[in-house]
């Protein structure tokens, strides 16, 4: 009985329709939007807390100051805020959809890596890239869920040299368009990488989760 269960499902997975792109679309919507939604709204009460505790400059802030500032490698309390405050939700999404195929990638689906970060720590969960550069293994992160994903890209963001000019142009606007200008670092087609996510945050209207 077991053995033509097996088979059943196995047939029914061979023969099964393959989802539309607008199918994928809304799968992805449902799983990536609320988890970068609660991961936002925790990063930009800790900004406003730690706002708070620099306008103060009370003694007794000065120890989670310092803690915070070893934390993001920040230079000094305006650059300490600069790693903190959040980037718009709409270009987060859009990077997720673009690094993960929709949630479809196998980066994603094995290990929870919705944005491609790379590894370089041989200690910590990974998985290995399909493809090698050169004689090279590519690894990736591996995070026990997709919120674990989206705090480590934020802090990504937050902490690469590579990303200064983007956190210094957050304190000034919102507009994920600007800001996206700032991202040619974190692929390598560089500008037209930034341009492609232009286009996904505009045709998918994700720059609407920035007014909510």
């Amino acid at each position: 009985m077991r053995f033509f269960i097996v088979i059943a499902i196995l047939i029914s997975t061979i023969f099964a329709k393959p989802m539309s792109i607008q199918e994928k679309k809304e799968r992805f919507r449902d799983l990536v939007v609320p988890a970068v939604n609660k991961v936002y709204q925790e990063l930009q009460c800790q900004y406003i807390e730690m706002q708070h505790y620099i306008d103060r400059d009370h003694k007794y802030y000065r120890k989670t100051i310092a803690k915070m500032r070893d934390k993001y490698n920040a230079l000094n309390n305006e650059d300490l805020l600069k790693r903190l405050k959040p980037h718009p939700r709409s270009i987060a999404i859009a990077q997720a959809a673009m690094e993960s195929a929709w949630a479809t990638s196998r980066f994603y689906k094995e290990a929870n890596n919705i944005f491609g970060v790379w590894s370089f720590n041989k200690n910590e969960p990974r998985i290995a890239a399909s493809r090698k550069r050169g004689k090279r293994t590519i690894w990736l992160k591996k995070y026990n869920n997709l919120e674990e994903s989206i705090r480590d890209y934020y802090k990504t963001l937050a902490t690469g040299k590579a990303f200064i000019a983007f956190r210094n142009l957050k304190m000034k606007t919102n507009n994920p368009y600007r800001l996206v200008k700032k991202l040619n670092k974190y692929s390598e087609i560089g500008k037209k990488y930034t341009k492609e996510l232009s286009q996904v945050i505009k045709y998918n209207k994700f720059y609407l989760y920035d007014k909510e």
